[in-house]
């Protein structure tokens, strides 16, 4: 860096930029929505902990799912609650940099957490006869491993570049949290090299999972098609439309947000895109989970009535 380049110490974010009196309302309907994002995915875990009969390798994704989903929520909402409350919307920079950090190793995580759970009910049903051995307990704990590892390796490798930039200006992002392309804008060099390794990131994982996925459910339907019990069926395609609904809602708004060209979208439908994605598709989750699973109500059932008969 030059002499006369200075790094910045903290930035200004923007928010939604609305009136006063709406802030206060968003801070309500933005803190009852992080409310129930914690309390719909606490209560999805803590079932499955807590009923041996959720103690299987695709209620263990599930529950792997849920920590990530309130990690992810966590990472980003409560500077966004103080900021709608406060004068000063600021954020240090080194703090920037690690919600940065965490919001995108907790994406990839989500996205390859889907992969691993499509792969779950793939062997499943299209091999039940392998499903033992092919996911067994240790195989599980292997692939949840991978998941994070990767994706906070992955994370490493893009703040690992950004911290090769100068950063001297401007001082303010146009959005409530620091998000990875509005970080760029602080930096007073050439960001390509940034954008296009975003880019190809974002092809590998999102583009190349979604295939994937998409490759697991075309075999399991096929596979539901031959089963001859209509209740299997049933069970098996209302296990699977769950985790499709989850894939879709994942998936299609990081896809929009992220390989969609930058002029498709104005600065204020990407942040809707990106609330959608750290907020409402977490609390969704666990939503459509018990809505659709009759294990998981089952489960919940039980819990009440040992509650209410002591």
């Amino acid at each position: 860096m030059g002499s006369n380049q200075t790094w910045i110490t903290e930035v200004i974010l923007l928010g939604f930029q609305v009136d006063p009196k709406l802030e206060l309302f968003l801070f309500g309907f933005f803190l009852l929505f992080y409310s129930l994002t914690l309390m719909g995915n606490g209560v999805v875990l803590g079932l499955i902990c807590w009923d041996s009969t959720l103690h299987t390798p695709m209620y263990f994704f599930l529950s792997n799912l849920t920590i990530v989903d309130m990690s992810y929520a966590s990472s980003i909402v409560p500077k966004m609650l103080a900021n709608l409350t406060m004068q000063k919307k600021t954020i240090s920079f080194a703090p920037c940099l690690l919600q940065t950090f965490l919001y995108l190793a907790l994406a990839v995580t989500e996205c390859t957490s889907l992969v691993v759970m499509s792969y779950d009910r793939y062997v499943a049903i299209c091999h039940p006869l392998h499903y033992a051995v092919n996911m067994s307990w240790r195989v599980c704990t292997i692939l949840a491993a991978t998941c994070w590892i990767f994706s906070f390796l992955l994370a490493l490798v893009h703040i690992t570049l950004i911290l090769r930039l100068p950063f001297c200006g401007p001082q303010t992002i146009d959005h409530f949290f620091c998000q990875i392309m509005s970080v760029f804008k602080l930096a007073c060099a050439d960001t390509r090299l940034n954008q296009t390794v975003l880019f190809v990131g974002s092809v590998f994982v999102l583009v190349g999972p979604l295939c994937l996925v998409l490759v697991s459910y075309t075999c399991i339907l096929f596979a539901i098609l031959r089963i001859q019990s209509s209740e299997s069926q049933r069970k098996a395609f209302s296990t699977c439309s769950s985790h499709l609904c989850m894939v879709g809602l994942f998936f299609g708004s990081a896809i929009v947000m992220y390989m969609a060209p930058k002029s498709r979208h104005s600065q204020e439908q990407r942040k809707i895109l990106s609330l959608f994605y750290s907020l409402f598709n977490p609390m969704l989750n666990p939503l459509i989970y018990s809505l659709r699973n009759a294990e998981v109500k089952g489960a919940l059932r039980r819990f009440l009535r040992k509650k209410t008969s002591v």
